[in-house]
């Protein structure tokens, strides 16, 4: 096994930060020049929104269920029962529905993007396209990163709005809780701060996981082995990268509204 100096490590490490950073930046500055590639775009937003919405509509209703039937027990402690609306659609709507719905999606999508390109990469398809004059970033990332961003925004909303459902259903049949008043707590709790936080980390989550996905899709090397490689590390950094940030976005939007601690 080769060893590989400290100093080596790092020095990859920032030029992968680089590379990444690069194509991230060329995925955004492509949209306000042509061509732009519509149809690649409708194509991948089919794939990416549509392709996903059983999985997200499944996620969302039974997390929306699953989230009231947990806590009913520690509300009732406290004769709070009747709050579990409340409860549902502030933890669906800020960090639920946004995150589980932007790790489906990178799981799904991220993984796909990945092994695309890094099979057309290890068998010179994007050389061929750019020996023909086509910019690769241009017709392979930026529809995708577009798509990706769109359509989880609606997503998030989707499966935001679907955990509510889940949620009136366990509060209704099992909980015993009347429907106007779950609808009622749901809907009169939320804020300017809910709805921007719900709303603000899917657009960045998309951007992450499309970015990420074509970045190792771009870098793949070492035949049907490295597209493997490639497929798992895209998996990986964009759910990590989508966690971290998630709490910093989090801090950022209590922050400009004022009732961080």
């Amino acid at each position: 096994m080769e060893i590989v100096s400290p100093i080596q490590i790092v020095k990859s490490n920032l030029l992968a930060v680089q590379d990444y950073s690069n194509l991230a930046g060329r995925s955004i500055t492509n949209l306000f020049s042509k061509p732009r590639y519509m149809g690649d775009t409708l194509q991948q937003a089919d794939l990416i929104g549509v392709g996903s919405l059983p999985i997200v509509v499944l996620t969302g209703f039974f997390t929306g269920a699953v989230l009231a039937l947990q806590t009913s027990s520690t509300l009732n402690q406290f004769g709070s029962l009747s709050l579990t609306g409340q409860l549902v659609s502030l933890s669906m709507v800020r960090e639920l529905g946004p995150v589980l719905t932007s790790l489906m999606i990178s799981g799904r999508n991220a993984s796909g993007m990945a092994s695309e390109l890094g099979s057309m990469k290890v068998t010179e398809q994007i050389d061929a396209m750019r020996a023909l004059g086509t910019d690769p970033t241009r017709k392979l990332v930026t529809p995708r990163v577009t798509a990706t961003v769109t359509m989880l925004f609606f997503l998030s909303i989707i499966s935001d709005l679907v955990g509510l459902i889940g949620g009136w259903v366990v509060s209704r049949y099992m909980l015993g809780l009347d429907s106007n008043q779950y609808w009622n707590n749901a809907y009169q709790h939320l804020v300017n701060e809910d709805l921007t936080m719900g709303l603000i980390k899917p657009v960045i989550f998309g951007f992450i996981i499309a970015s990420v996905g074509c970045y190792y899709g771009m870098q793949t090397v070492g035949g049907t082995q490295g597209v493997g490689r490639s497929t798992t590390q895209a998996v990986v950094a964009s759910s990590v990268l989508i966690l971290v940030l998630d709490f910093f976005i989090t801090r950022a939007v209590m922050i400009f509204f004022g009732t961080a601690m």
